[in-house]
């Protein structure tokens, strides 16, 4: 009696995580003696769907290409969805379409590693960003270099067009933000100010704002038209890599080496939701067009996705041999793409 009475007393101390983690070795023990692993993977996604009413696809690997020799750092859409820019540690920006799966085109110009690179609103124009201090315009058409943009004191991380396309931006391990004339090539203005490098920037959809992140862990909202600073969102505990706009504009989701995702009301500036199941740190992070789901990368060479509503994994995409550096999904959702230190781009759908 004592001992039946213990064990149900010790049964009764395990939390509800505890006895839900046990549940899933359980089961996942269970199936792979069955031989069902996949196959349970795929109930678990079509179950959390339903539970919590997403219309998410289960993404699954459909092509890996080779073209880069060596890290594959970006790896953007076109706004139509049909081509794909990468940008590469070996020096070169890659044009690819995405139908054919083909590399068809290479712009060569930067003198070193290039962080970064994207179609221009229109997608007639791609601008990339190197350690070599520049950014650089390429024609799509011609393939050929339009402008440089000098300026910078030190390695240039990101960049990032005004939505109509007439202004580019810069940010810098100099600490400097910069705006640029596309037409031109001349700087316009410096935007903000950081007293470390500058990660990333991004505009807002409207236009109306910009983000920047920087080396000191703090997310900075800008207005473009004042240069005052509107928000300072602070909570992660070390370097941000990533934030990024949701498509609405209500939201900043960012992502850090701290194994945090977090979310971020633009209107008030507060917290109001962090990601917490990741098991190393997040490169990249972005929305789906649709504002309900988010997809992560991250040093685990893991793509992750989660639902927004309720904070819960949706899917984990395996593949990449190295870390992954950045994800990009399609205009309509159906592809995602993403970039990695094994010097491939995959695409899943």
């Amino acid at each position: 009696m004592n001992t039946i009475t213990d064990n149900k007393e010790n049964t009764a101390q395990l939390s509800e995580k505890e006895v839900s983690l046990i549940i899933q070795n359980w089961l996942q023990i269970y199936f792979i003696k069955l031989g069902w692993i996949h196959h349970f993977d795929k109930i678990v996604f079509k179950y959390v769907n339903h539970l919590f009413n997403t219309n998410v696809k289960c993404f699954e690997l459909l092509k890996i290409l080779h073209g880069h020799n060596d890290t594959v750092r970006t790896i953007r859409f076109s706004p139509d969805g049909r081509k794909l820019v990468s940008a590469s540690y070996d020096r070169t920006v890659g044009i690819w379409d995405v139908t054919s799966e083909k590399l068809i085109q290479v712009f060569e110009g930067h003198t070193n590693w290039v962080y970064g690179a994207i179609f221009s609103p229109d997608g007639c124009t791609v601008a990339s960003c190197s350690y070599d201090k520049t950014v650089r315009l390429w024609d799509i058409t011609t393939g050929k270099e339009l402008r440089k943009l000098e300026g910078h004191l030190d390695a240039v991380w990101d960049i990032s067009f005004i939505p109509d396309g007439k202004q580019i931006a810069s940010s810098s391990s100099d600490g400097t933000i910069r705006l640029w004339d596309v037409n031109s090539g001349k700087e316009i203005q410096k935007l903000g100010h950081h007293v470390s490098g500058v990660n990333n920037i991004q505009f807002s959809p409207d236009g109306q704002m910009y983000l920047s992140v920087s080396g000191d862990h703090i997310i900075a909202l800008w207005n473009i038209k004042s240069g005052e600073r509107l928000k300072q969102l602070k909570g992660h505990s070390t370097v941000i890599m990533r934030a990024k706009f949701s498509p609405d504009g209500h939201f900043v989701v960012s992502c850090s080496w701290d194994k945090t995702i977090r979310i971020w009301d633009v209107k008030s500036g507060k917290e109001v939701q962090i990601l917490e199941n990741c098991s190393n740190s997040i490169n990249d992070v972005k929305y789906f067009s649709d504002c309900h789901t988010i997809v992560s990368c991250s040093n685990d060479t893991m793509i992750t996705l989660w639902d927004v509503r309720s904070g819960y994994e949706i899917q984990k995409l395996k593949g990449h041999s190295g870390p992954v550096a950045e994800v990009s999904t399609s205009p309509d959702n159906s592809i995602i793409v993403s970039s990695s230190s094994d010097k491939t781009i995959r695409i899943w759908g």
